[in-house]
C-alpha cells in the first residue's frame, strides 16, 4: 500500500513560490527605500510607534559583529548558504501533510536568500522598518527579517504541536 503522507519525489518544493515571493518583495522594497531615503532619515508613519528609515547592517541580527573588520560579511554569507541548503533538503523531504512546516521553511528560506543577496552584492543588509515606543528604538529590520521571524515562530509552534501529538500517541 502506498504511503499517502509522502509528497512524492519533490517533497514540498512546490512551496518555493513563496520563497520567491518573499525574495522579490524584499528586494523591491529594499531598492525603493535605498533610493528614496538618505542614511538614517526617518519618516514617521505612526507617531511614537512606526517609521521608515534607512540603515545598513554589516553584522547579523541586532547588528551582531557589525563593528568587525569585514570578515563577518563572508562568514554570514557562508552561514546563509549552508542554512539555505539545509532548508531546501528539508523541504524536499517533507510529506504531503507537512504544509505548515513547508510554509515556515519557505518563509525562512526567502528571508535568508534576500539578506544573502544584500550581503554579497553590497557588503551589508539594507534595513528600512523602524519600530519605536516611548523613546525606545528597536533595531531596524526589513521584509526578509520579518519572513525569517514569522517562519521561525511557525517552526517553534510546529515543534510544540508535534511534541504534544507525539506524547498523546504514546499514551
Amino acid at each position: 500500500m502506498p504511503n499517502t503522507s509522502t509528497a512524492g519525489r519533490f517533497g514540498r518544493l512546490g512551496w518555493l513560490w513563496l520563497t520567491l515571493l518573499v525574495l522579490v518583495i524584499d528586494q523591491v522594497s529594499k531598492t525603493y527605500f535605498d533610493s528614496a531615503l538618505t542614511m538614517y532619515q526617518r519618516i514617521e508613519v505612526i507617531p511614537d510607534f512606526f517609521s521608515w528609515t534607512l540603515a545598513y547592517n554589516t553584522g547579523a541580527a541586532f547588528s551582531f559583529l557589525a563593528d568587525s573588520a569585514g570578515w563577518q560579511r563572508w562568514l554570514f554569507a557562508l552561514i546563509a548558504v549552508v542554512v539555505s541548503t539545509v532548508l531546501l533538503v528539508w523541504l524536499k523531504r517533507l510529506g504531503r501533510n507537512d504544509t505548515w512546516l513547508a510554509i515556515a521553511l519557505a518563509l525562512i528560506l526567502g528571508g535568508a536568500l534576500g539578506n544573502l543577496y544584500d550581503r554579497i552584492a553590497y557588503g551589508h543588509v539594507i534595513d528600512f522598518i523602524l519600530v519605536h515606543w516611548e523613546h525606545r528604538l528597536f533595531p531596524a529590520f526589513n521584509v526578509a527579517d520579518s519572513a525569517i521571524c514569522v517562519g521561525a515562530v511557525m517552526l517553534a509552534l510546529d515543534m510544540f504541536k508535534s511534541k504534544k501529538s507525539g506524547e498523546t500517541a504514546h499514551d
